[in-house]
């Protein structure tokens, strides 16, 4: 079984620390539609990825990928900076 054919996840999502070394706390946020008032919710969840050269800063706007557990909560890696923040 080789993991060429396997699919990774990527999320889009803000900065929100860098405080820690070589990791990045990400705010995803996603919209969703209410089941009975027909009303988009916005839901956020936070994740940590691994930051190999501390490039962000908080407020990029980035792009997640998994990965394997880097460590007790870190299973996220760091693809790209879509947007430097201003």
């Amino acid at each position: 079984m080789s993991s060429e054919g396997k699919n990774k996840r990527t999320l889009t999502g803000r900065v929100v620390s860098n405080k820690m070394d070589k990791t990045i706390t990400v705010e995803v946020i996603r919209y969703v539609s209410h089941k009975l008032y027909k009303k988009y919710i916005s839901k956020r969840r936070k994740f940590y990825a691994h930051d190999e050269q501390n490039s962000c800063e908080m407020g990029d706007m980035v792009r997640i990928a998994e990965h394997r557990p880097i460590s007790k909560n870190k299973n996220w890696m760091l693809v790209e900076v879509i947007e430097k923040a201003s």
